[in-house]
């Protein structure tokens, strides 16, 4: 058994600083440790693909992350890991608790199925994996093995934890609850289609800004009206555009980001909007463009015209939440850095430009880039 510090430390000094997850009565001592650390961060997260996500966006710009969850939600992570790092190449730190081992300690019967093949899963998407040290001196070594595969491989690398491999750490801080703000407004009537409000957003930000475009045509058409360096397009993944933003900009407070989501992919995440509302990120913008179909798959509707975006968005603790009718309104909105978290609910009509081009960079490539990009000042 070690203490939650020894770890921790250690992986400090190999730049790990971010903490996210979903809570595991194995990972308390962990998560009591960098809620009270000062020079680290928690995000605590709704779901487990959602913390990849996370941990991937800060990656991104530079800050290394670890996502902790138990093995019962190792499926949540899926998608994230094998259509957003996986695509993208990005490496992050994967701490996952071993619930229903077999021949282990009795647990609950949710368990049993995933505790025979934790280590098997790892294994089928390409993450390679070692056991969290029990002994201090086993720290480094497991380290450096981590760093040098995810340095290498670009991949993730995960530490499966058994119990009690990490000694209790009482929590010292206590959470500041914050109440939701939520007003009743005009919701304004769709009046143009996706690509006018893209390049409405292209103009207003500059070249500076960090734009995430979700999945399907956003990102396409983002793409085909001014590829830029600051842009990421989301492939696969669907969903994990507002988290991989927010990683980004908590690992980089000076910079401005902008999330540009859609319809579908924020009602498959819902709970991305709660963990948002509680970090707060200052520069971070989320722009939802709500045409209210799966427009990339074939026109089929979403769950959105029974939907209230905006009231979700400051039910989940958003301090701003406005409307954008047209180009010209969500182009002046952008104009200017908000200075705080804001929600911009956008409707748009259906419609795809003709000869939409696929993008010819790579994912990886891109990834590469905006890395550059934000290393450099952008």
């Amino acid at each position: 058994m070690i203490g939650a510090g020894a770890f921790i430390q250690r992986a400090r000094a190999h730049g790990f600083s971010l903490y996210t997850g979903v809570p595991c009565s194995y990972l308390k001592p962990f998560i009591n440790y960098v809620i009270d650390a000062p020079d680290l961060r928690y995000v605590g997260a709704a779901n487990e693909g959602d913390a990849v996500a996370v941990a991937a966006g800060a990656e991104l710009a530079g800050q290394r992350g670890v996502v902790m969850f138990q093995n019962s939600g190792f499926g949540n992570t899926v998608n994230a890991l094998t259509s957003l790092t996986h695509t993208f190449r990005i490496p992050v730190l994967i701490i996952v608790t071993l619930r229903g081992e077999p021949g282990g300690p009795a647990d609950e019967p949710q368990h049993e199925l995933m505790g025979q093949i934790t280590g098997d899963l790892l294994d089928l998407i390409g993450i390679s994996w070692d056991w969290f040290p029990t002994e201090a001196s086993g720290i480094e070594p497991v380290l450096e093995r981590a760093m040098a595969t995810m340095d290498t491989e670009r991949r993730p690398f995960a530490l499966i934890m058994r119990k009690g491999s990490v000694a209790k750490h009482a929590l010292q801080s206590v959470a500041q609850a914050r109440s939701p703000q939520v007003q009743p407004m005009d919701i304004p009537l769709p009046t143009v289609q996706r690509s006018d409000m893209l390049a409405a957003v292209q103009t207003a930000v500059g070249t500076e800004t960090i734009v995430i475009a979700t999945t399907g045509y956003t990102g396409r058409e983002l793409y085909a009206l001014d590829d830029r360096p600051g842009q990421l397009y989301m492939v696969g993944s669907m969903g994990c555009a507002v988290s991989l933003g927010l990683g980004i900009a908590l690992a980089c407070p000076a910079r401005r980001v902008v999330v540009l989501d859609g319809d579908g992919a924020l009602l498959m995440r819902l709970g991305a909007l709660a963990m948002l509302g509680n970090e707060r990120p200052p520069n971070l913008e989320h722009v939802l463009l709500d045409n209210g179909m799966h427009e990339s798959t074939g026109g089929q509707t979403t769950l959105s015209a029974g939907v209230d975006f905006c009231a979700l968005a400051g039910a989940c603790g958003y301090p701003s939440v406005v409307t954008a009718a047209g180009p010209d309104e969500l182009g002046a909105q952008l104009k200017t850095p908000a200075g705080q978290l804001r929600f911009i609910y956008a409707p748009i009509r259906p419609g795809v430009p003709d000869g939409l081009p696929r993008p010819t960079v790579t994912p990886a490539e891109v990834a590469d880039r905006l890395r550059a990009h934000i290393s450099a000042g952008g």
